[in-house]
């Protein structure tokens, strides 16, 4: 099942309304380094830690 990081769900200044969807890994890896080009975050274990633990599955579109 696809993953999705939506930036919404995070306080942030920007008010950001990013979201990435994909396989687990990729949404990982892309919402870390997002948060860390955009937001100015450091690209930690921990930071990657977090982002997984706040993943959602996608809803299918055509459901």
């Amino acid at each position: 099942m696809r993953k999705v990081a939506d930036c919404r769900d995070y306080p942030s200044e920007m008010n950001c309304t990013l979201t990435i969807a994909g396989e687990e890994q990729e949404v990982v890896r892309a919402a870390a380094e997002h948060a860390a080009s955009v937001h100015g975050h450091a690209d930690t274990p921990e930071l990657r830690d977090e982002i997984r633990q706040g993943l959602k599955d996608e809803v299918p579109q055509h459901a």
